[in-house]
């Protein structure tokens, strides 16, 4: 099998005629591996949530609180990693693999300068944050350590992102998944020891997620170095010294794309500071049920990589064609599967809260307003993979755009005004709303086609 997609994307490098069976074929190639490493990601959360949900709904509630502000500090490692990663895509399409690791070993140097500062933010900030949030004292002080940790242990969670990213866009899936993996298992060691026999509680589990992901990180960094194929730096000369083009470039990507995760990771944050008058059932609620749904949409993610590769590769390439049904391929297989995965979760949605609270009453709730967000994840996907593929192409701007003005407009003005009136409900009914809205305007971007010509790696002529 790994022979098999090593041939179908020479063919892309190479300009080799590829057929529509082998395109879907190679797309499977990829998308399967990365899905089990967002799903194993979405079973460390459940492990988190499950564990410290067990200790009761004021626990739950102090992680749900400061959760979207570490989606936000997350966010910023993925935005610093996209910058490069889409760059080594580009340059490996257009088999420049000696200039890709060029990229790669300035990557590393400013992905370590950059998640450093983020870190020492997180920590500056991390006493007062749980009472800008809204946050009661019965939940502020394990919600102030919590992110405390995990701030901590933000450089090591760029080094997990920025490896995995750079073996994914040259096409191995395999070992990001499998570390993925790897790191649920440890996960679940070391929060059972620190939440549990050594009693620490909320901090335990950050604590445990954290050490899961440095020792994940450390192997996914050797392995990127040592053992890849395309990417490995430790056997040859080169300069770490980041070069202004390369920056640049990065920049062009990652500019975007950092001003989308600011807002629309402050949309999330703007959601908590609406849901967190609704009460300490409401504000855990919401977060078992954000984690439950994951379940459902973490797999869109993972197929969202396979199309930046595949579109990276492609328009680097110059295959600007190849590119385009790739697009189409993997954006239709993210919304068949998600929507055979939302009928479950419209199915099984008590059963999947139980799994995270004991509590009847944040049970009964979650699963209320699961099945309103059943209704919205074929076309949550269809924004999630078409954003990806247009990532591979380089098209940031456009997209990040289209994310700031669905979600401030169309669900965070709905949900102030609808989630006073039918409390949580009502906020999670905007939510649908705009998720079904988004994916139509990501559609009609993908149909017009315009953002095959944002390709930052000078390429030759579509064939």
């Amino acid at each position: 099998m790994k022979e098999s997609k090593d041939i179908l994307l020479s063919k892309i490098r190479t300009g080799a005629s590829i057929s529509g069976r082998e395109q879907v074929r190679l797309s499977a190639l990829l998308s399967y591996p990365a899905i089990i490493a967002q799903l194993s990601s979405v079973l460390m959360q459940y492990i988190d949530a499950s564990m410290v949900g067990h200790l009761g709904a004021a626990a739950g509630a102090s992680i749900g609180l400061v959760s979207t502000c570490l989606w936000l500090f997350g966010g910023f490692c993925i935005v610093c990693s996209s910058g490069f990663s889409v760059q080594v895509a580009q340059l490996l399409g257009a088999s420049e693999d000696g200039k890709a690791r060029n990229v790669l070993r300035q990557g590393v140097v400013s992905s370590l300068i950059f998640s450093g500062t983020i870190a020492l933010i997180g920590i500056l900030i991390s006493g007062p944050l749980p009472y800008w949030l809204g946050g009661t004292p019965e939940i502020a002080a394990n919600a102030s350590k919590y992110f405390l940790i995990n701030a901590i242990f933000i450089p090591f969670m760029q080094i997990d992102w920025f490896s995995a990213s750079m073996l994914q866009c040259s096409g191995n899936m395999k070992i990001p998944s499998i570390l993925s993996i790897g790191m649920c298992v440890m996960d679940v060691i070391f929060n059972y020891f620190f939440i549990y026999i050594l009693g620490l509680g909320v901090p335990g589990a950050a604590l445990g997620t954290g050490l899961a992901e440095a020792v994940t990180a450390i192997l996914m960094f050797w392995f990127m170095t040592v053992r890849s194929r395309e990417l490995r730096i430790a056997s040859e000369k080169g300069s770490f010294m980041p070069e202004r083009i390369v920056i640049q470039r990065a920049a062009k990507i990652g500019a975007p794309l950092c001003l989308e995760n600011i807002v629309m990771r402050g949309a999330h944050i703007a959601s908590t500071v609406i849901v967190a008058p609704l009460g300490t059932v409401a504000i855990a609620a919401n977060a078992f049920a954000i984690t439950a749904e994951a379940l459902c949409y973490m797999p869109g993610y993972g197929i969202s990589e396979a199309a930046t590769t595949l579109v990276g590769q492609s328009i680097g390439a110059g295959r600007k064609k190849v590119a385009k049904r790739f697009a189409w391929i993997t954006t239709g297989g993210g919304m068949l599967i998600m929507t055979a995965l939302s009928v479950l979760m419209f199915c099984f949605a008590p059963e999947m809260m139980s799994l995270l609270s004991p509590d009847p009453e944040v049970i009964a709730l979650g699963a209320k307003v699961l099945r309103i967000e059943a209704f919205a994840e074929t076309m949550y996907a269809a924004s999630i993979v078409a954003n990806g593929a247009c990532i591979g192409a380089g098209d940031t701007l456009v997209p990040s755009i289209m994310n700031f003005s669905s979600m401030w407009i169309v669900r965070i003005i709905p949900a102030a005004i609808l989630t006073p009136r039918l409390g949580l409900t009502g906020f999670w009914i905007a939510m649908c709303i705009e998720l079904n809205f988004r994916g139509l305007i990501f559609l009609v971007r993908l149909y017009r086609g315009r953002w095959m010509n944002k390709g930052i790696i000078p390429s030759p002529k579509d064939s």
